[in-house]
């Protein structure tokens, strides 16, 4: 199907226009548990953040990026994506490329990227580095 096609209509299952099975391995991470990975990376990175500069909203910030961009980079998935049984891979299944992982890093660091969902499921962040978050 085209795009044009696709755009005239709602997706039957989230990552459905993306070639994405409906369920099981490699279907698309659903929302709660990206939210719920996002929040033990986020708690990880503020005790890192904190036992470096206390009291410095900043640096946990930074470390909460920096965590995201190489543990992508490196293994396609952070401490709480792996808990929750998620990936990060190139649309397409491949593992995400060093400029993807930096795009998607700090473009999550500015939030508003990730709370503006597509038709998919995709955040804004990932939609931008050619990059989804899938079931393992």
């Amino acid at each position: 199907m085209s795009n044009a096609h696709n755009s005239a209509r709602e997706p039957r299952w989230a990552g459905e226009f993306l070639g994405l099975p409906e369920s099981g391995a490699a279907s698309a991470a659903s929302y709660p548990r990206r939210i719920g990975a996002i929040f033990i990376d986020w708690f990880v990175a503020s005790g890192i953040g904190m036992m470096i500069a206390p009291n410095n909203p900043g640096v946990v910030l930074a470390v909460f990026v920096m965590m995201h961009f190489v543990l992508l980079w490196l293994f396609g998935t952070t401490l709480g994506k792996r808990v929750f049984g998620i990936q990060v891979v190139q649309v397409g299944g491949v593992p995400i490329k060093l400029y993807q992982a930096a795009i998607r890093a700090v473009l999550l660091g500015l939030v508003i990227p990730v709370v503006i969902i597509d038709q998919d499921s995709r955040g804004l962040h990932d939609k931008l580095a050619g990059a989804v978050q899938i079931h393992m």
